[in-house]
């Protein structure tokens, strides 16, 4: 673990904190519309629910699960949801919104790179999306804490935004300004949302940390798990940044000469049988 986890961890809970109060509560959030996901909205994209497969009577365990949308949308597909967020207030709004929603669920305040033991050997997936590694020092811990979860068995889907497209500052013009790997904290100042774009918030001062696939995958693999799929994705259903145009056929993607750069990649892997 990095030196300033305890010290960053705080910080960046404060950032978290609020952002689990006004998302999914502002007229122009792009991401979270709680009333269309309470008439049958789905949120989830195709690439984790391909990678999860069918869910319908598996536990599941959903790793900073904010304030509890896509872990109710893994329960509506049939699975025994649990979500675990180090924000006390997304866990609030969590609970709130599966009552809302008629949804069984539950939802726990931990840190995911130190899970409690309490989760231990429960779940037939461990599920992790989008915008999740960055905000982790200790990434062993984090893989550690995934693979004591699992069952003989079980799988870890995690889709993430990919390294290289983490390390862009804009597209047009092309500049890059973040390490490709490495896992030394990187210190910024954060106000508003990915969510609303239009949105004044509080200035928040966050640890953010940059990891290569490489180090993702060794880390996966040292925890004890069985790399079953690694995929780099040159198309995305949406922009996790918002520095890219939309395509014609309405994906997204980065293009680079004559090709495209990864947005995304999705890691599965599996606990051992014994």
């Amino acid at each position: 673990m990095h030196s300033d986890q305890p010290a960053a961890t705080p910080a960046n809970r404060s950032l978290w904190d609020e952002r689990a109060r006004v998302h999914g509560s502002t007229p122009d959030d792009r991401f979270y519309d709680v009333d269309s996901f309470l008439a049958g909205r789905e949120p989830l994209f195709a690439t984790e629910v391909e990678l999860a497969g069918d869910v319908a009577g598996r536990d599941l365990l959903h790793l900073q699960c904010h304030f509890g949308m896509d872990t109710l949308s893994w329960a509506r597909r049939g699975a025994r949801v649990t979500g675990v967020d180090f924000s006390p207030v997304a866990v609030a709004r969590a609970r709130d919104l599966a009552e809302r929603a008629g949804l069984e669920a539950e939802f726990i305040e931990a840190d995911t790179q130190a899970l409690p033991a309490s989760l231990a050997g429960r779940f037939d997936l461990v599920v992790a999306t989008y915008g999740v590694l960055c905000w982790i020092g200790d990434l062993d811990g984090w893989m550690r804490g995934a693979a004591m979860a699992l069952r003989p068995g079980g799988m870890l889907v995690l889709v993430d935004l990919h390294p290289a497209y983490q390390t862009l500052a804009s597209f047009e013009p092309l500049v890059a300004d973040w390490p490709y790997g490495g896992g030394e904290p990187q210190r910024a100042t954060e106000s508003g949302s990915y969510a609303d774009p239009a949105l004044k918030t509080a200035d928040h001062d966050v640890v953010e940390y940059p990891y290569s696939l490489g180090e993702i995958v060794t880390a996966a693999a040292g925890a004890g798990l069985r790399i079953d799929r690694l995929t780099e994705h040159v198309s995305a259903e949406f922009d996790p940044r918002g520095l890219l145009p939309q395509s014609p056929d309405g994906a997204y993607r980065l293009p680079y000469g004559d090709t495209h750069l990864p947005l995304l990649y999705s890691l599965r892997a599996v606990a051992p049988t014994s």
